[in-house]
């Protein structure tokens, strides 16, 4: 099998989670800025195949896109152009930056260690593909 990655979107960083093989474990795999996702992402598809993009879908409370939708919404443009063969799903991403940093918080790292946003980024992004793979069940 092939893994899925998943992307929190930001424009100042993505925090990218990816699974294993199988697709039984979510993994935060790195933070990278936008200008570099896709150089990096060609990378990886080198010597990883990758079946799925799962993407973070910022939404307001009351479910009406967020602020930060058009920005996302061109990095999976560039995704689609980039490598047409895989697949684009989205997730609702509402409170996975909150439920990251309660992550954080219950750790049990070093005050200056969760003070780290791409931390932050990167497990927001495990949570997106986590809810991702639950609802695939």
């Amino acid at each position: 099998m092939a893994r899925i990655i998943a992307f929190d979107y930001g424009t100042k960083r993505i925090g990218v989670a990816v699974t294993d093989p199988l697709q039984i474990i979510a993994t935060g795999l790195d933070t990278i800025h936008p200008k570099e996702i896709l150089e990096y992402l060609k990378k990886y598809l080198q010597t990883e195949q990758v079946e799925a993009f799962v993407i973070g879908n910022p939404k307001q409370m009351d479910g009406s896109p967020s602020a930060s939708f058009q920005h996302v919404k061109g990095f999976s443009t560039s995704l689609k152009k980039n490598f047409p063969d895989i697949p684009q799903f989205w997730v609702d991403e509402r409170f996975t930056s909150k439920l990251a940093q309660e992550t954080i918080m219950k750790s049990g790292l070093k005050k200056q260690d969760r003070r780290n946003k791409e931390r932050v980024d990167t497990i927001a992004a495990t949570i997106i593909l986590q809810y991702f793979m639950q609802e695939q069940r």
